[in-house]
């Protein structure tokens, strides 16, 4: 069973900038693929990137694409969501999300639906 715990949400103004890590515990942490994943107030929850297992392959949704970037380090059992450039549409509950997949199918999969173990997620929340 992995557990997976979200931090570094919070407020910021539109153009700021937030780093978001997913620390995980309980399992083999180089063995999964990561993804994240947001869910705004009154809409469905949506894909945002992921990361392979090694860290080598990203796959990002088109609306946080050069903006956002996914890392990882495996030594450490974090992953990390640095997210630049911010605008309010950004606002949202951020998950992270763990699978033994791989990368490529994960960012098929839209709103996260297969993954195996989520983290319970941390705002963000980002002021025009």
């Amino acid at each position: 069973q992995v557990q997976l715990v979200e931090s570094g949400g919070g407020l910021v103004q539109a153009g700021g900038s937030l780093r978001l890590s997913c620390a995980a515990s309980g399992g083999t942490f180089s063995m999964y693929t990561m993804g994240w994943f947001r869910q705004a107030p009154g809409k469905e929850r949506e894909f945002v990137g992921t990361i392979s297992q090694s860290g080598a392959i990203t796959y990002y949704a088109d609306d946080v694409k050069g903006r956002f970037t996914i890392s990882r380090d495996n030594a450490e059992n974090t992953v990390y969501l640095q997210m630049n450039s911010l605008k309010p549409e950004d606002t949202a509950v951020y998950y992270c999300a763990a699978d033994r997949t791989s990368a490529a199918v994960v960012a098929r999969r839209r709103g996260g639906n297969g993954m195996d173990y989520w983290g319970k997620g941390t705002l963000v929340t980002v002021s025009s």
